[in-house]
């Protein structure tokens, strides 16, 4: 989560909470510096989701020394009611990057060159 890409512009298919919940469940660990990083966003906007999605209880954290730990909630339905019935988890399962993506550069091309 280090490296800070470039600013994206127009639109995306994904909200940028459904991003942070994504970079916290990729990383429970994580600092609002790495994830703001991450999903291009400043860390004051990351903080404010953060809060909307505890207040909603979709998150939580513990303090751990000068860190925080996130849990998320995966049994939490969704809040639009286009996805009605739909899960936290379900939601995840599509933006969590599992091992083999993780050399995917954001380009979207594939290191081996495909597409």
């Amino acid at each position: 989560m280090s490296d800070v890409p470039e600013p994206h512009t127009g639109w995306t298919f994904v909200t940028n909470h459904a991003r942070v919940l994504a970079a916290i469940a990729d990383n429970h660990h994580a600092r609002i510096r790495d994830i703001a990083a991450y999903c291009r966003l400043t860390e004051r906007a990351v903080q404010k989701i953060i809060t909307d999605l505890e207040s909603d209880g979709y998150l939580s954290h513990t303090r751990e020394g000068r860190t925080n730990t996130y849990r998320i909630e995966p049994g939490k339905i969704l809040r639009h009611p286009a996805e009605a019935g739909l899960t936290v988890a379900s939601l995840l399962s599509l933006l969590v990057r599992d091992e083999a993506g993780r050399g995917t550069p954001h380009d979207g091309h594939r290191r081996d060159g495909t597409a």
